[in-house]
C-alpha cells in the first residue's frame, strides 16, 4: 500500500521550486530563500484525543492537522514554506483514508502556499495518528515570542472565544495572514496562539515573560457557540458562557501584548478584514493572573484549559 499511495501523493502533488528535492526520496531538500532562520513547529492528532474518526470526515481532520501548525508559526509572525506529514493509517480502509486525509489539508496548503515536502506513511492496528512538521521564515521584524510582553503592555487578542467544541476546531482560519499584517504595521512585544484555553495561555505567556496579567471580564469576547454550549449544558454542571471564552482549548485566536497607546491605534483602526481585534487586559509587574470584573473589583483568576496529561 505504501508505494501505490506514496505514487499517489506525488501525483497529486505535483511541483513546486521551493523544493530542490521533493517526496520519493530519502529527505527532502528546501530552497529557503534569501534568509537563513528558519521556524519550526510540530503537532500530533490522535484519533481518542483530538478528534473521533467515526465520528468526524477524514478531510476536517486532515485540514485541522495542517491548521493547527499553520497557527503556530502565525504565533511566531512567520511566513509558511513547507511542511512534512506522517501518518500512521489503521489497516482497514488505510488507503482511501490516507487519500481523503490529504484531499482535506491540500487546498489549505494552496490557501496558504505552503508546499508538501515528504514524510512518511505507515499502517497498523492501532488508532489513526497524524503528525505534522512545518517550516517557515520569519520576516525582517524576525520571530515573535512569548517572552517579550513588558509592564503596561495591553493584551490584544483577535476574534472571539468559547465553544469550539461546535464546530470551529476542526473549521478555524489560521491567523497567518492577521499576525503578518499586525506585526508589519504596529509594535507588538509578545504573542502566541490560543490553542489550550485563553487564561491557561496567557498565564504561560506570562510565565515566560516573568510577568502577570489582569483581565477585564467584561471586555472578553465571547462567541456565539459559548453562549450555545452554556445554554445546552444540565444547570447542576453548567458553565457560563464567559467560562468556556475563558478556559476552551482550540480557539486558535491571536494573544498578543502591544504598547497601551499601541494597541488603542490597533483597534480604533481594526485593520483585519472580518477578524475584530480587542483589548481585554493589561501586563503588570506582579506575577499572577488576575480578574476585574465590571464593577473594577479585582480577584485571583486560577488558569484554566486542556492539558495533556503525563503519568
Amino acid at each position: 500500500m505504501e508505494r501505490e499511495f506514496i505514487a499517489w501523493l506525488r501525483q497529486r502533488l505535483g511541483s513546486d521550486s521551493r523544493l530542490l528535492v521533493g517526496p520519493g526520496d530519502d529527505a527532502a531538500v528546501l530552497a529557503l530563500g534569501s534568509r537563513p532562520e528558519l521556524v519550526v513547529t510540530t503537532d500530533m492528532l490522535m484519533d481518542g484525543v483530538d478528534f473521533v474518526l467515526s465520528e468526524a470526515d477524514p478531510r476536517r481532520i486532515g485540514r485541522k492537522a495542517l491548521a493547527v501548525n499553520l497557527s503556530d508559526l502565525a504565533a511566531m509572525a512567520a511566513v509558511p514554506h513547507s511542511v512534512v506529514i506522517s501518518v500512521a493509517l489503521p489497516h482497514a480502509c488505510g488507503f482511501a483514508l490516507g487519500q481523503e486525509l490529504f484531499e482535506g489539508l491540500l487546498p489549505l496548503a494552496m490557501e496558504f502556499n505552503t508546499a508538501i515536502a515528504g514524510g512518511d506513511t505507515n499502517s497498523w492496528d492501532g488508532p489513526l495518528v497524524i503528525n505534522i512538521t512545518a517550516f517557515g521564515t520569519p520576516t525582517t521584524q524576525g520571530p515573535l515570542l512569548r517572552s517579550g510582553a513588558q509592564p503596561g503592555d495591553a493584551i490584544v487578542v483577535t476574534g472571539a472565544f468559547g465553544g469550539s467544541i461546535l464546530g470551529k476546531h476542526f473549521d478555524f482560519v489560521p491567523r497567518v495572514r492577521e499576525a503578518l499584517l499586525l506585526h508589519e504595521r504596529y509594535e507588538l512585544h509578545a504573542g502566541m496562539d490560543v490553542s489550550d484555553g485563553l487564561s491557561l495561555d496567557l498565564s504561560r505567556l506570562c510565565e515566560a515573560s516573568r510577568c502577570g496579567a489582569e483581565l477585564l471580564l467584561d471586555r472578553i469576547p465571547i462567541a456565539d457557540a459559548a453562549h450555545t454550549l452554556a445554554a445546552s449544558r444540565d444547570v447542576k454542571d453548567s458553565q457560563s458562557a464567559l467560562d468556556h471564552a475563558l478556559a476552551d482549548g482550540e480557539d486558535f485566536e491571536l494573544l498578543l501584548t502591544v504598547p497601551a497607546a499601541e494597541a488603542e491605534r490597533m483597534c480604533r483602526e481594526q485593520p483585519l478584514a472580518g477578524v475584530p481585534i480587542t483589548i481585554i487586559g493589561q501586563i503588570i509587574a506582579e506575577p499572577g493572573l488576575f480578574a476585574v470584573d465590571a464593577a473594577g473589583r479585582r480577584t485571583t483568576l486560577t488558569p484554566r484549559g486542556y492539558e495533556h496529561k503525563l503519568q
